[in-house]
């Protein structure tokens, strides 16, 4: 049996064309990459769609989608969740947190254990097992199933939830670990023992054969030009911030001809007069976001928590230079590599940096010219899926020698 006929499954907590989520992008498309050169691939997944809720909204059992054979598990919210909530605002306040109160809180969310007992019961059967990101139920618990076999994709950031003692045993007792970028690499250098076998596989944004940004505008009525951000609307995504610095902009600029438009999830809340210069298009498809990409003044990343930043590469593949939070180091790392945009400390160098596009014609295409060349030389899949099968064919023979675990205790299954 040749290696590319064992079966590989990606374990991602959601999976879906409806999934909004940097990790849950790049393990799909990694997925299918893979399938595409010769390997059997399944996705392991629970039928959840929101991360919030974390309801069961697809149908469990098995359907295919390409080449790919995907399983669907349901969720279990059996819990009330009130440790989680009193437990995380420890942790997030970084008080030291005995294991026990981590365990109780890594279980008092969503849990799937019939994701658990199928992968317990059949994991003989998979050459191996990639688990993204970290911090979620789905990596956490079932990772340490057959740990040999688990190859972790951690997407972590610089947050209190990495310094837990749960997740010391799903770093360091991996069977590999596949980095996005440099930045993440030494960040989890400093956290956990890595394993040996680790590899800086990168990820990547597919390449529009053309843009049209003439119909996007034309499509949302948008009459000024405007400022793109695309994602969750949320605290911990920064969008407080670019809204905090968007109304300072129009507030004492009034001559400033300047919209926010805006894709994704999440509420907007600001006063009036800043909310009608919002425009908030919904999910996009992927043809009218990065046709809303090329037609943008700049893309604007608020985030001080990325692990690779998807958007950052389509914003440069379409032309629009990036303003930034330097607080990223990822994002800081590919900004300063691309020399493609700007990165901001505070709200007042955010708002700096955004009037200065505004007010010098051109300034914009300038800046964005060396970002197309940086994504094309270093984050296309042909490059990122040969880095996976590099290590998946270097690391995979010998872990069939080594012995694996049956068991992942610290799960409540």
């Amino acid at each position: 049996m040749s290696s590319k006929a064992q079966t590989i499954a990606f374990i991602p907590p959601r999976y879906g064309k409806e999934i909004v989520g940097g990790a849950e992008a790049v393990i799909a498309e990694a997925a299918h990459g893979l399938a595409m050169r010769g390997y059997n691939v399944e996705v392991l997944t629970t039928c959840a769609k929101d991360h919030y809720t974390w309801a069961n909204e697809y149908p469990a059992g098995v359907e295919q989608d390409g080449k790919v054979t995907v399983r669907r598990f349901p969720v279990e919210l059996d819990t009330p969740g009130i440790e989680r909530e009193a437990i995380g605002g420890k942790i997030l306040g970084g008080q030291v947190v005995p294991i026990e109160e981590q365990q109780r809180w890594a279980n008092d969310s969503l849990r799937c254990s019939s994701l658990w007992h199928y992968v317990s019961q059949n994991g003989h059967n998979y050459r191996s097992f990639i688990f993204a990101p970290y911090m979620f139920w789905t990596t956490y618990a079932v990772s340490q199933i057959f740990p040999r076999k688990s190859i972790v994709m951690p997407c972590m950031h610089d947050e209190p939830e990495a310094y837990l003692d749960i997740f010391q045993p799903v770093i360091n007792g991996a069977g590999g670990i596949w980095f996005l970028t440099e930045p993440e690499a030494e960040l989890a250098g400093r956290i956990f023992d890595i394993p040996s076998r680790n590899s800086i596989v990168g990820a990547a944004v597919d390449i529009p054969e053309s843009y049209n940004p003439e119909s996007f505008i034309k499509k949302f009525s948008i009459k000024t030009p405007y400022l793109y951000y695309a994602g969750r609307r949320e605290w911990g995504k920064g969008w407080q911030d670019l809204v905090e610095a968007f109304g300072q902009i129009i507030s004492e600029n009034p001559r400033c001809n300047l919209s926010l438009v805006t894709s994704g999830v999440g509420d907007i809340e600001c006063a009036p007069h800043i909310r009608q210069r919002i425009i908030d298009v919904g999910f996009l498809s992927e043809e009218d976001r990065n046709n809303a990409m090329a037609g943008a003044l700049a893309y604007v990343q608020p985030s001080a928590r990325e692990s690779f930043s998807r958007t950052v590469l389509e914003a440069w593949l379409a032309g629009t230079p990036v303003i930034a939070n330097g607080m990223s180091e990822v994002v800081k790392w590919h900004v300063q590599r691309s020399q493609a945009g700007f990165c901001y400390n505070n709200i007042a160098e955010m708002v700096e940096s955004i009037l200065l596009l505004t007010q010098q014609s051109g300034a914009a295409a300038k800046l964005a010219e060396p970002g197309r060349k940086y994504v094309l030389d270093n984050y296309q899949w042909s490059q990122v899926l040969d880095r996976m099968e590099a290590s998946l064919e270097q690391w995979m023979p010998l872990l069939k020698l080594m012995p694996v675990s049956q068991t992942a205790g610290v799960a409540n299954v």
